[in-house]
């Protein structure tokens, strides 16, 4: 060990900047890792929080669905589902859709201008997400937090009516942090919304026309299951009424949560909900993480594809710098074989060097991707807005670092190789008889 120390000492430099190569693809790798160790975890830890144990939606659709066909008879389906399987807890349809938004200012200077052409540049309705629920039937799940406001007046679903959808129209509307942001309205605003685009500013007073004005009864924190999205929560009869889904024979929803009683195993309600319902299909939370998990792997894969140029690069480079340490002292290895060094210390010597360089490298890699992985965190969580509470997407966790330590011992191990066995066939006569 001191001998192999004695040789790095003598050409610091040239180990100083070993040891940095060797760090720095050390760290891009635990920063790979770490990032999507982060999403993995951020998701699960989000998702086992939620109280959802089970999602239904139309048969033949996949986690993969960048839309989901109607669900029809969605205010009778929880009822439908308790009776089939007293597990379910309570089960909350929802209807996902795609609403444009805009707020009391640009209202007023559209009224101010019937083409719309002195509207100061940029202003113009908001497109955005929005979900009709029925607030009693969330009981067990995790919905957004209400951070002002009263939120909704009642708990149920007032202008169904059983039906009929001949009840009171509340007119509230609950808006998340980004979307309020958006529109820069709070509790008490008005906000007009509509099922349909605006092709530009002369067409505003055509938009408002047959857009409905809500009032915002309250501001709710970020959701997971829409991460980054800007959203508004309505009652799911006024939203349907708003997508042209609502009446007899329609009542649509997306999807439906399912809170299980006893969620100890999942599968079993599943496969009970799937035979009694053929026009359905469930998905477990564990279904939902694993199609989290397969996207995550798609990323790791290229992630791996990268860490390994930049570990193949750091042990080419490794190797060079250990060959050429092996140069500079073969006449020293050459008088240790003739004191009675054998074959194998003098190749372990080179091995301790090459452990020693990646042993720095690991010490170096390690701080650069702890604080790579700080600063990427930082920078992608005010990159991307409506991330719910808790959300990160880094985790230098004991298994990033483990792999870490892992390939920096196979850097020194495999880099040190060619090195110690030049050193071991080095010819001692002629290497001692050298001027």
């Amino acid at each position: 060990m001191r001998l192999a120390l004695g040789a790095l000492r003598r050409r610091p430099g040239r180990a100083a900047a070993t040891s940095l190569g060797i760090g720095m693809a050390t760290g891009l790798v635990v920063l790979l890792l770490a990032l999507s160790a982060g999403i993995q975890s951020s998701a699960s830890r989000l998702a086992a929080a939620s109280g959802i144990d089970l999602i239904g939606a139309s048969a033949n659709t996949t986690l993969s669905s960048a839309a989901f066909p109607p669900l029809v008879g969605a205010h009778t389906l929880p009822a439908a589902l308790e009776r089939q399987d007293p597990n379910v807890g309570s089960a909350s349809p929802w209807l996902v859709s795609g609403l444009t938004y805009a707020n009391a200012s640009l209202f007023n200077a559209s009224n101010a201008s019937a083409t719309g052409r002195t509207l100061p540049l940029g202003w113009g309705p908001t497109s955005s997400v929005s979900i009709g629920w029925i607030p009693s039937d969330n009981a067990g799940l995790e919905t957004p937090p209400l951070l002002s406001g009263t939120g909704f007046s009642s708990p149920s679903d007032p202008h169904y009516a059983n039906g009929t959808y001949d009840g009171p129209v509340t007119h509230e509307v609950e808006l998340d942090q980004a979307l309020a942001l958006l529109l820069h309205v709070g509790p008490g605003s008005l906000v007009w919304v509509s099922d349909r685009t605006v092709s530009g500013p002369s067409g505003l007073g055509a938009w408002f026309t047959n857009a409905t004005p809500y009032e915002v009864v309250g501001v709710t924190g970020a959701f997971w299951l829409f991460p980054s999205e800007a959203l508004g929560f309505f009652y799911l009869s006024e939203l349907q009424t708003l997508t042209g889904g609502a009446g007899p024979g329609q009542d649509y929803a997306s999807l439906v949560l399912v809170h299980l009683t006893d969620a100890t195993h999942p599968a079993q309600d599943q496969a009970l909900l799937a035979r009694a319902f053929p026009g359905l299909s469930f998905f477990t939370i564990g279904n939902i993480l694993n199609a989290v998990q397969n996207a995550v792997d798609l990323y790791r894969t290229f992630g791996t594809l990268v860490g390994v140029l930049g570990l193949v690069v750091a042990t080419l480079f490794t190797m060079t710098v250990l060959l050429m340490s092996v140069d500079d002292r073969s006449r020293e290895l050459a008088v240790f074989r003739a004191i009675g060094f054998g074959r194998d210390r003098i190749g372990l010597l080179v091995v301790e060097e090459g452990l020693w360089l990646s042993g720095f490298g690991l010490a170096a890699g390690l701080a650069i991707g702890w604080a790579g992985s700080l600063a990427l965190d930082r920078f992608l969580t005010q990159l991307v807005t409506g991330l719910p509470a808790g959300f990160s997407f880094v985790s230098f966790d004991p298994t990033v670092i483990g792999l870490g330590i892992a390939e920096v011992l196979a850097i020194g191990l495999v880099a040190s190789i060619a090195p110690a066995v030049r050193a071991m066939t080095l010819p001692v006569a002629e290497e001692l008889r050298a001027p």
